[in-house]
């Protein structure tokens, strides 16, 4: 039977759609509150590992995914300058899916958050509150109290966070200050394939790695759209905001570029940019009968392609510990902590690593570049291990432990 009062959700993303949708297959009443009129997401392109589909698996979304979704034939990266293969990830091609299960996938944004979406509106366990801006939350010890901006009340037995890196629930329950900027400027556009007259590889995912900035570009929809991400280290001029400024420093900044980066960047919109950062990572998401998930626990900069399908595994993982809990959401989400703390904070540090990697400049570039190039598909494959794999679901651990397992 569903409980009578529902787990109340801030944030109607990947994250939070996710948990709503993962709680109400067990049985457990959930209100997710999103600030926005209508519930939706941001369009452009993401990217998502196989481990992703330990989660759309038993949630039964595999199959709407793929439809949607594209897998590329490769992920490689080339030198910025000249062109340059440095190393290639052989996604499309049988070993790879041998080796990790399921697909390496590129979808767009809103695709994907239409799935989780009309999921979540088949569950009659999901009430979806649009326009409900979050102000505040009162735990009250055995009830949660979340006021909104225009000064509405929901009551509900837990709250949990899912609003994203600039979390109004962390910063009343942590209070730890803004995510820390690196210092690197994104911008992002999709154009038809068809405008695209530069001559790129169209069935790859793509990064041209340079001395402080690089661009990432990938189909969507079947090939009928270009996802581009072009990414530079800003100075004092670009903080002023205007066009021409960033457009200028675009210039300067990629002007030892390939032909084919300039080519690239005169079809970036500029209006669409979003200064690049993370935070460091923490233990304890949680005090009480509230708790966080996704970018509002553990931000993560891109370098992995994994900040959306971390927030995903949240949802499902949270979830199994609600349900094992049996109403202690203070033993649930410590539990939840635990289970995800340790592999969340990784995918956060190995991910500045990258960064520094991709970025990297004189004599340190060609030693990366040399390591890379040497990696064969094997010691790839084994190097992402521990992240495609997917994570142990709670349940999973205990019957490990219980067997004498790994």
């Amino acid at each position: 039977m569903a409980q009578r009062d529902p787990v109340i959700i801030v944030g109607g993303g990947l994250g939070g759609l996710t948990a709503a949708l993962a709680l109400a297959r067990h049985g457990i009443s959930v209100r997710v509150l999103e600030g926005a009129p209508q519930f939706g997401a941001i369009g452009y392109g993401i990217q998502f590992g196989p481990n992703v589909f330990h989660a759309f698996e038993p949630l039964g979304l595999r199959h709407e995914v793929l439809q949607r979704a594209d897998t590329p034939s490769a992920v490689i990266m080339l030198d910025a300058l000249n062109g340059a293969e440095v190393i290639r990830i052989p996604t499309g091609q049988p070993e790879f899916r041998a080796r990790f299960t399921y697909p390496y996938i590129i979808i767009h944004r809103v695709d994907l958050h239409d799935v989780l979406l009309d999921a979540c509106r088949r569950q009659p366990l999901v009430t979806l509150e649009p326009d409900a801006m979050v102000k505040f939350f009162r735990d009250r010890g055995d009830a949660i109290a979340v006021t909104t901006e225009d000064g509405r009340t929901f009551e509900g037995v837990a709250l949990i966070g899912a609003d994203g890196i600039r979390s109004r629930t962390r910063a009343q329950l942590i209070n730890d200050g803004d995510p820390s900027p690196n210092g690197f400027m994104a911008f992002r556009s999709i154009v038809p394939m068809a405008d695209v007259a530069c001559d790129v590889q169209r069935d790859v995912v793509a990064l041209w790695a340079g001395p402080g900035f690089h661009i990432v570009h990938y189909p969507l929809r079947h090939g009928a759209l270009f996802n581009i991400v072009a990414v530079f280290r800003r100075s004092a001029q670009s903080e002023r905001g205007a066009v021409g400024a960033y457009r200028a420093e675009l210039e300067q900044t990629y002007r030892h570029a390939h032909p084919t980066m300039k080519a690239l960047l005169a079809m970036l919109d500029l209006k669409h940019r979003q200064a690049v950062g993370d935070r460091d990572p923490i233990r304890r998401w949680h005090k009480g009968r509230v708790v966080l998930l996704g970018d509002a626990a553990h931000p993560t900069l891109q370098s992995l392609a994994q900040g959306a399908c971390m927030a995903i595994e949240d949802g499902l993982c949270l979830a199994d510990c609600v349900a094992a809990a049996k109403g202690d959401y203070d033993a649930a989400f410590g539990r939840f902590e635990r289970a995800r703390s340790l592999r969340t904070a990784r995918v956060t540090l190995e991910s500045r690593s990258i960064w520094d990697v991709y970025h990297a400049d004189g004599i340190a570039r060609e030693v990366y570049w040399q390591t890379l190039s040497e990696r064969s598909d094997a010691d790839v494959f084994q190097c992402l291990a521990w992240l495609y794999d997917g994570f142990r679901r709670p349940q999973e651990t205990a019957a490990a432990a219980r067997s004498g397992g790994d």
